[in-house]
């Protein structure tokens, strides 16, 4: 049977780790608390009263949370996460679309939320040496950043991995917090040469320990039960007598996110699990390839953690779309467009927490209601990764290339040809041969390159229940081991 997320404990190096973590003060949350902040200890919240939502605290572990208060100073949590209708007058359709936001998290993306899933069950289990390996995050963009600042509040050292041509908000954030940052050639969809850069780092550092984010399976269950209990608290405040859930759009990237769509599957019927990616790079749809500029979901490959078997559709966002559309959200004469065709004030002022990922994820979720001619009873689902923060520098660069400022004749423009006039092509409802074709696809990347094992690619596939169901059952047993390890602290 195949371990999944290894549990396997080393109890010599755990104990070392434990007095690593009493000497700074590190208590770690578990999974449930994640899901559940009223389970957070009232000790806990006093000290998060008085600490910055980005501050390289410790503490800051327990706001890996979607719901957090969204303040940037001494905010602990609200009763439902923070999310954002996109009204009809926006979108264009009937379907009510709600997008949580990842803006709220420290870093201001949900991936430290992935990344933690990654580098704790290492710790708690004594697999990682705190004193003496380096933690590497190979990454497009915010996953990276999730991991250095993870592994800085819980005392490891940090090597981060990402394209040159990501934005220099990026670069210079993880300047101040990884120990080393690395940048590859090309762009997000240029993964493979983020892999080649982990082979060198094993060639000639005896000392590194790989958390890549496409093939760590705890990004997986991370967001199946904490994203995906997320969207379920919204969908019951939401859904009234008649509401029902057509499905959760989200474009791939890492596939942890999908996680969270596996979770509303298994818990509403009829609900579809949809993958988005850039039409310039259509990977899973057309085995295709080429650069895009939907920052932060690398392709030309098939992650290993996503789950191919449970994928009902596939949808190609162009990337002009999206950064038109990215625009429109966050030019003040794009705001003011919206205002003048009826959008609310409310949802105008939570506009900004729309990044250019989060556009392409709204765009997918359009053209998904599109094709299935959902009504106002249907609920889509997906997720805002990041936010605006991240983009300002592209908002600036877009402004150069026009020679000009963005104006109300360029918002018209981009919310009809960019989100409006969106249309149902490049797109598949996948059928079992469909899927298989997309599933064989990881043979290249994962078995020929990367060197996993050719019997655990089967098992995705022909032993479902004993893969993907087993791991979205793992949480409690991460958790048990969580608890143990802060209670060797509190021993020590």
């Amino acid at each position: 049977m195949h371990k999944l997320i290894n549990l396997d404990i080393n109890e010599e190096q755990i104990q070392k780790t434990a007095q690593a973590a009493k000497e700074k003060n590190i208590v770690i949350p578990t999974i449930a608390q994640m899901k559940d902040p009223s389970l957070i200890p009232d000790e806990i919240k006093e000290k998060l009263k008085n600490t910055g939502l980005w501050d390289i605290d410790p503490v800051n572990l327990f706001r890996i949370s979607w719901y957090n208060q969204p303040v940037k100073e001494g905010g602990l949590y609200n009763p439902l996460p923070n999310y954002i209708e996109i009204p009809s007058e926006i979108s264009g359709v009937k379907a009510r679309i709600f997008a949580m936001a990842g803006k709220f998290f420290p870093i201001g993306a949900h991936k430290v939320g992935a990344s933690f899933a990654c580098l704790v069950p290492r710790l708690v289990t004594g697999q990682f040496d705190p004193k003496y390996h380096e933690a590497v995050w190979p990454s497009t963009g915010n996953y990276c950043r999730g991991g250095a600042y993870n592994s800085t509040l819980l005392g490891c050292k940090s090597i981060a991995i990402l394209p040159e041509n990501m934005s220099k908000e990026r670069f210079n954030w993880l300047k101040e917090v990884a120990g080393e940052v690395i940048a590859t050639p090309g762009c997000e969809s240029n993964v493979k040469e983020i892999y080649d850069k982990t082979w060198e780092l094993r060639r000639t550092r005896d000392n590194v320990v790989i958390f890549n984010q496409f093939g760590e399976l705890g990004n997986n269950l991370w967001h199946y039960e904490v994203t995906g209990n997320a969207m379920k608290s919204i969908i019951e405040h939401e859904k009234g007598e008649n509401g029902r859930v057509a499905g959760v759009c989200l474009t791939s990237g890492s596939a942890g996110t999908l996680g969270s769509a596996e979770f509303i599957k298994d818990n509403y019927k009829g609900a579809k699990m949809v993958v988005g990616e850039a039409l310039q790079c259509p990977t899973l749809l057309n085995n295709g390839f080429g650069d895009h500029r939907i920052e932060g979901i690398g392709d030309k490959h098939v992650p290993w953690i996503h789950n191919v078997k449970n994928t009902d559709m596939v949808i190609a966002i162009d990337d002009n779309d999206s950064m038109g559309f990215f625009r429109l959200c966050n030019e003040p004469a794009g705001q003011e467009y919206l205002r003048s065709i009826g959008v609310a004030e409310e949802v105008i002022e939570k506009l900004s927490w729309i990044g250019i990922s989060g556009a392409a994820n709204i765009l997918c979720a359009i053209k998904f209601a599109k094709y299935y001619e959902l009504t106002e009873n249907d609920m889509v689902m997906t997720v805002l990764t990041d936010s605006a923060e991240m983009y300002q520098s592209r908002l600036e660069e877009m402004k150069v290339e026009r020679g000009r400022d963005y104006e109300e004749r360029d918002a018209m423009t981009d919310h009809a040809a960019n989100v409006l006039a969106v249309r149902t092509d490049s797109m598949e409802e996948l059928t079992y041969t469909s899927k298989k074709r997309i599933h064989n696809l990881k043979y290249y990347t994962w078995i020929e390159q990367q060197q996993y094992e050719l019997d655990e690619l089967n098992a995705q596939w022909y032993d479902y229940e004993n893969y993907w169901d087993r791991l979205h059952q793992m949480a409690p047993d991460l958790d048990k081991l969580i608890e143990e390890f802060n209670s060797r602290v509190n021993e020590i």
